[in-house]
């Protein structure tokens, strides 16, 4: 039933609240072991992310609206996850398990510990979810799918799974606004949107919209404290090499010594590089912006002053109804 499956995740949310450090050290040592990006601060700082929606009551609130009845037949739903944060398609899984389907999963092979872990957790809590719950190198024969990947791998997945009720989901990135307002501790948490976990995720800031070039100066000065980052040697190799990019053929930049910032009109910025645009208002703003909408996870600006924006140091905050491209996942499997 329904709430046995929510008093299960909460009680998972309540085992990860209280791992002694020595567990929660030797759960991060193994995810890092499996993929040195996720470092033992990125993986606590994903693990204090699930604890955000891991709760009784919110997931109850979250769900109520939907009407939720047991499924009469219940559907394998195949998950091929993402692995460019610590678990990045624990959202996922959980959707498919609180609405009473099947969860069919491939994992990435960047993100094979922490997801294996919170399922045995859940295993012990509930052991129905045993039957829940496969790990699969192949996903065929499913019922509805759940891909998540880059806009090559999204043809990929509309290829073989297009037949299937699915959600695909491609290439998308965040940008910050600046409007010369900001004191020095709104571009630290700025800071924060955009190098935790490197930069890697989809809700990432890669991208400043600026109405002069000025703030560039005064944000690299502000997010100094960052520059441990420089000390990650595969951080390092990109800004590396992408610097020698930019100095070989004499392309303008900003430099601070471990973020370059460069003016462009493309969104998705490679690793230790930060695109800019400068815009001239904020109407000419929203239409830029509208333009690349369907690329757009996130916006933020100060205090979420910009229309449709949150405050700065939120964007790796998500509730659990920020659904992944706008697609309201509970929906899609309600119906199946």
């Amino acid at each position: 039933m329904l709430n046995e499956r929510i008093e299960a995740f909460h009680i998972l949310g309540e085992k990860i609240r209280n791992l002694t450090d020595v567990e929660l050290n030797d759960l991060a040592w193994r995810v890092e072991n499996n993929n040195s990006w996720f470092t033992l601060e990125q993986t606590k700082n994903a693990i204090a992310g699930l604890q955000l929606f891991l709760d009784r009551e919110k997931i109850s609130n979250w769900l109520k609206p939907y009407k939720l009845n047991e499924p009469e037949q219940p559907k394998s739903v195949g998950i091929l996850m993402a692995g460019n944060i610590p678990a990045v398609g624990f959202h996922d899984l959980m959707t498919v398990l609180l609405t009473g389907h099947r969860a069919c999963v491939k994992l990435s092979a960047s993100d094979q510990v922490l997801i294996k872990w919170l399922v045995e957790e859940l295993i012990k809590i509930s052991p129905e979810f045993n039957e829940k719950v496969v790990v699969e190198e192949m996903l065929k024969a499913k019922d509805a799918y759940i891909a998540t990947g880059s806009d090559n791998s999204a043809r990929y997945f509309n290829y073989y799974f297009g037949k299937y009720p699915n959600i695909i989901r491609k290439n998308r990135t965040s940008v910050a606004i600046l409007n010369g307002q900001e004191t020095e501790e709104d571009l630290m948490e700025l800071g924060r949107d955009i190098f935790q976990y490197f930069g890697l995720g989809c809700r990432n800031v890669s991208k400043l919209y600026v109405n002069g070039k000025a703030q560039l100066i005064t944000f690299l000065d502000a997010i100094q404290e960052f520059q441990a980052l420089g000390d990650h040697h595969k951080y390092r190799n990109n800004y590396d090499y992408n610097k020698s990019i930019y100095l070989v053929n004499r392309e303008d930049h900003l430099d601070n010594g471990f973020l370059l910032l460069k003016e462009s009109l493309e969104l998705v910025s490679p690793i230790a590089v930060l695109y800019y645009e400068i815009y001239e208002d904020e109407g000419h703003l929203q239409e830029i912006l509208a333009d690349k909408n369907e690329k757009i996870q996130c916006i933020v600006s100060k205090k979420g002053w910009f229309g449709n924006s949150i405050d700065f140091g939120q964007a790796q905050c998500p509730a659990l109804d920020d659904f992944a491209d706008g697609v309201d996942t509970v929906e899609f499997l309600k119906n199946l």
